[in-house]
Parts: C-alpha cells; sequence; structure tokens
C-alpha cells in the first residue's frame, strides 16, 4: 500500500487537557507520511495543556477551519472532546466532514465529538469503554477492538491502540477513495 500522503492536509483538534499521545503520535506520523497537519484550538496560536502536561499551540482557530480545505479530521481523546463538542463550529465541521465522506478519525474519548455532532448514527466504531454507553445510544455498532475502519470513519480505544489508529488513518487516506 502506497502510504505516501504528499498534498494531503489534515485537521487535528486541541483544547486544554487533550490526551498527549493521541495528538502528537498521529500527528507526527501524518507528517512523516508526508501529509500537512493543521492543529486548530478554540484560539490560534494559543498554548493548550495535555493531559500529562505536554504543551501545543494551536496552529489555526477552530471556527476559520472548512472541511474543504482538508482531506481529513483526527479527534484526540482526554477531557478536551468534553468540553469542544459544547461549540457549534466543532460540530459543523465533523458534520462537513462525514457529509462528504473524508476521514474522521477518532480516539478514546474523541468520540464523544462525533457523537454530540450526530454523525455516528449505524457507524461500526470503538473507543473508550467509558463512553461505550454514549456511542450506543447515538447509534453506534460498539465493537471492542483495537481500531474500527468503517468507510471513512476510524475509531480506536486508547493511547496503546495508536499503531493500529494510525494504520486504519492512513488506509482510509491512501485507499483511493479520498
Amino acid at each position: 500500500m502506497n502510504q505516501s500522503l504528499s498534498g494531503r492536509r489534515i485537521l487535528v483538534f486541541v483544547g486544554d487537557i487533550y490526551e498527549d499521545l493521541e495528538l502528537w503520535y498521529p500527528r507526527l506520523r501524518l507528517i512523516e507520511a508526508g501529509a500537512e497537519v493543521v492543529v486548530a484550538g478554540p484560539v490560534s496560536g494559543e498554548t493548550y495543556a495535555g493531559k500529562n502536561g505536554y504543551p501545543c499551540v494551536a496552529d489555526a482557530a477552530i471556527d476559520d477551519m472548512s472541511a474543504g480545505d482538508f482531506d481529513g479530521l483526527v479527534v484526540p481523546g482526554g477531557f478536551m472532546p468534553d468540553k469542544l463538542r459544547r461549540d457549534p463550529a466543532v460540530l459543523e465541521i465533523v458534520r462537513e466532514f462525514a457529509a462528504a465522506e473524508k476521514l474522521v478519525a477518532a480516539v478514546c474519548h474523541g468520540g464523544w465529538i462525533p457523537i454530540s455532532a450526530g454523525v455516528y448514527d449505524g457507524v461500526r466504531v470503538t473507543g473508550s469503554p467509558g463512553i461505550k454507553d454514549d456511542l450506543v445510544n447515538a447509534g453506534a455498532i460498539w465493537e471492542d477492538a483495537a481500531v474500527v475502519v468503517d468507510r471513512h470513519f476510524v475509531s480506536s480505544r486508547k493511547p496503546d491502540d495508536l499503531p493500529e489508529f494510525c494504520r486504519g488513518i492512513l488506509e482510509v487516506l491512501t485507499s483511493g477513495g479520498q
């Protein structure tokens, strides 16, 4: 499988108390594969602290982002998704990615954002066991697996699943459908 993502642009959400590994591992893996990665938070240029203390500076503001400018979206977990899912701009951009059948990848508690956007109904997913009920109640089809790929949706449970999560992301981005 060709894993060159040259010319591809990926959006990653950031906010306070994001799960450090769940942002940095995919971000660096995607850059390694040749993608341009834009990290967007509530405020451009703001530094957000990870759950384990690792800082991340937002390249851009979420309000200025459009799914039309990107090939995919990565939503890290941590406590960040619980706050970001209350932002109408966040939910709208997730809906845009889903409607355009572009990558929507969420790990651990990151699944809260697609749940609140209403895009998981009938989608096979996994996530943190702590949000299993939320996923099922949103109409998702729960699987306990390191990674679940359902069309353009990729999901994983926890930081230990990040190698599989990134392989799922690469599979979707290089399958020719993107």
